[in-house]
This record gives C-alpha cells, sequence and structure tokens, in this order.
C-alpha cells in the first residue's frame, strides 16, 4: 500500500491579513514550497521498494487477502527452509524451519507446530511450507520422544521458539515480539499449555488437540480451537468444546469443528484448516485487521464446517 503526504497550508501572517480571507502572497509563497516538497516526498515513498512502504499497521504483511489467496496452495512469498538437527538443540527434537526467502519486508511473526502422540515432524510438514509463503516464520518441530505428553509439548514448544529466535540462522528475520503456537493432538494440547506459560504469545491454535485438562481460563492468547465431527480419538464433546467454552468470554477465541473429518484431517494438506489459520495468525500475530473479513461476521456451516463459534467483533 503507498501512502503520499497531503500537502500542507499555512495559516496568513497575522500582520498582513488578505482581504479575501485566503493567503497572502508571502503565504501563497510558503505554500507552494511546502506543497512541492510534499509532493516530492510523495514521489519518493512512490518508489521505494515492497518491503519499505509505509503502512498504517507495520506489521502487515503481504498484498491485500482475498478469499482465493488464503486458500491456495501457496501465498505471495517463495519460501526457503534449513533444517535443524536434534543434535544442535536442547529442549525439544530439531525440526524444520520454513521463511520468506526475500528481506526486502523486513521481520516476521513466527509460529513453532508441533506433532502429536507417536508422530513426528512429517505429519504436520505440510503446514511449513503453506504457512510461510502467507508471510511467516514457521518452524515444525519434532518433540524430545513421540510419546511426550502434552505438558512437556508445551515447554518444548517454547524452546523451539527461544531457539528460533535467539540462536537460529534465521534469527534477524524474526519479530520476537510476535509469537504464536499451533500442534496437532498432543501437540494440539501442548499448545494450550505453551500459551498458559508465556502469555505474550499472540496466537495459539490446538488441531484436534488432547488433553487431560479440559478448562483453560488462564489463557490470555488468542485462541482458534479446531476439532473434527468424526474424531474418535479426542471426540469434541471432550475435548475441543470444552477448551473451547472454559476460555475467558474476554478473550478473542473461536471454535472451528470440521465437517467428516477424523481426528487425522490435519496431517494431510487441508484448505479449511488453512484457510483460518492463516486469517487467525495474521489477525492475531500481525495484528492484520484486513483478515478480519474471513473471521467476522462468523463463518457459516458448509460442506467442510460443521460449526463455529466466536467473538465478534474481535477486540485485540
Amino acid at each position: 500500500m503507498q501512502q503520499h503526504l497531503p500537502s500542507g497550508t499555512i495559516p496568513p501572517h497575522p500582520s498582513r491579513p488578505s482581504r479575501s480571507g485566503g493567503f497572502t502572497g508571502r503565504s501563497r509563497t510558503l505554500t507552494g514550497l511546502v506543497t512541492a516538497a510534499a509532493a516530492t516526498a510523495g514521489l519518493l515513498l512512490t518508489g521505494l521498494a515492497p518491503g519499505a512502504q509505509a503502512a498504517d499497521n507495520p506489521y502487515e504483511r503481504g498484498p491485500a487477502p482475498t478469499n482465493a489467496s488464503i486458500e491456495a496452495s501457496r501465498g505471495s512469498y517463495a519460501v526457503s527452509q534449513t533444517s535443524v538437527s536434534s543434535l544442535l538443540v536442547s529442549g525439544f527434537g530439531g525440526g524444520t524451519i520454513h521463511y520468506p526467502t526475500s528481506t526486502a519486508d523486513g521481520t516476521f511473526g513466527a509460529v513453532v507446530i508441533s506433532p502429536g502422540f507417536t508422530a513426528y515432524e512429517s505429519s504436520i510438514a505440510w503446514l511449513g511450507p503453506r504457512l510461510a509463503s502467507q508471510g511467516f516464520v514457521v518452524f515444525t518441530i519434532d518433540t524430545n520422544t513421540t510419546l511426550d505428553q502434552p505438558d512437556s509439548r508445551g515447554r518444548q514448544l517454547l524452546a523451539a521458539l527461544d531457539y528460533l529466535t535467539q540462536r537460529s540462522s534465521v534469527r534477524t528475520r524474526v519479530d520476537a515480539g510476535r509469537l504464536g503456537v499451533m500442534g496437532h493432538s498432543m501437540g494440539g494440547g501442548g499448545s494450550l499449555e505453551a500459551a498458559k506459560s508465556r502469555t505474550s504469545l499472540k496466537a495459539a491454535i490446538p488441531l484436534t488437540g488432547w488433553n487431560t485438562d479440559k478448562t483453560w481460563p488462564e489463557l490470555r492468547t488468542p485462541t482458534l480451537v479446531v476439532g473434527a465431527d468424526g474424531d474418535s480419538i479426542a471426540p469434541v464433546a471432550t475435548h475441543s468444546k470444552p477448551f473451547y467454552s472454559s476460555l475467558p468470554g474476554s478473550l478473542d477465541k473461536a471454535y472451528l469443528e470440521l465437517r467428516g473429518a477424523s481426528h487425522f484431517t490435519p496431517n494431510t494438506s487441508n484448505t479449511t484448516i488453512a484457510k483460518y489459520s492463516i486469517s487467525w495468525l495474521k489477525r492475531f500475530i500481525d495484528n492484520d485487521t484486513r483478515y478480519e473479513q474471513f473471521l467476522c461476521p462468523l463463518p457459516q456451516p458448509s460442506l467442510t464446517i460443521a460449526e463455529y463459534r466466536g467473538n465478534c467483533p474481535h477486540t485485540a
């Protein structure tokens, strides 16, 4: 979005008012100079590279979204990736960092994603390039063991965020003040644990989450709970719905129940999951209100959505 500076005006000199109520000759001269300077500044702004454009929200990344753009398999950014060996980190099991290749837009918000019980990074790998191409640094991780419980996965998500922002090779590309967490199954339960522990997180998205703790009144992080109507491992009636219902009423929150889906639906590319995850992360990590249109008014039941609940408009 290019921004042109408005031309300025200068009131009449108090000792030389014009009879018509307009400017005196001296004032007109000054006004002309200011207008010319403003026009020059506008031209300079016009010629700026995309990453240097002035914007009302400095965290906006990428073009104005459309329904097609957030449902697409890739966004507007070319993406690179780098592997992180488990031998070089502590507190989690390594993984893969996906990030926008260009540095023209400055730093990006970031999200770490955990797999579920008995699963590896490969089970949530599709989310890496898909989210990164929309303008995020995304770290899909392995956990210390495939049997780690949600509280452990929550700590590992935070350890991975700390590595990403402090030690990783792409740390200069990340805005450490704009971070989020996601996870599948026990990793989803872990994302709730992480948000409970670190209230500075900007977004949390548990995907068909599992946790023995059903209530989360302590959370202060905008949370999108995603459940599946055919989930027999973490049924929505005993997991996702109680998670959502227990969140504070004042919190920006939403509940998306996928239609015709199972516990393992988040393990393969899914347009509905991607669409609302992108919108949620953009809205709350980037404070990008251009994405509010996809969250409010609340999406209606459809061929892919069994139910959607939430608070609108959002307050953050």
